[in-house]
């Protein structure tokens, strides 16, 4: 087994998930992606590399992984979720709308202001995930909106 695959492997023995062939070569094309993904160019890319597996069970797959957190899936692609292998710890994501580039906020300091917001309108804050869309620095330099 490769060194990313058994990675993939070890990342879903440890979150209690089945390290089934199929999740280990989705969850292993993923952690080569810099940035994010669809299903769909996940799937192309698994056929590209000789991978017989359907859409669908890159979908289930993909789902799967982001229920259990070993992923996160991104609103930001108008229409699909977009899928991201991100570390363990709490972070945040901001997101090029136009290259796709992801950058992971680790600092986050929004806890005080979502109990204060949280407990005026009644609420008990159980957890929170932010991602902010824009523009890259290579994308404004480059003018591509």
């Amino acid at each position: 087994m490769a060194r990313r695959e058994q990675a993939a492997a070890t990342t879903l023995e440890r979150t209690g998930l089945r390290a089934t062939r199929q999740r280990v070569r989705v969850l292993a094309e993923l952690m080569r992606e810099r940035d994010d993904a669809t299903a769909q160019e996940l799937h192309e890319r698994l056929r590209a590399r000789g991978q017989r597996l359907g859409l669908a069970t890159v979908y289930r797959t993909l789902n799967a992984l982001a229920e259990e957190g070993v992923v996160d899936a991104l609103s930001h692609h108008p229409g699909e979720l977009c899928y991201r292998w991100c570390g363990d710890e709490h972070h945040h994501h901001l997101v090029c709308s136009t290259c796709h580039r992801v950058v992971e906020l680790v600092d986050c300091s929004l806890e005080p202001w979502l109990e204060r917001a949280s407990a005026a309108h009644g609420f008990v804050t159980t957890g929170h995930r932010l991602e902010v869309s824009g523009l890259c620095g290579d994308c404004r330099a480059t003018g591509s909106h």
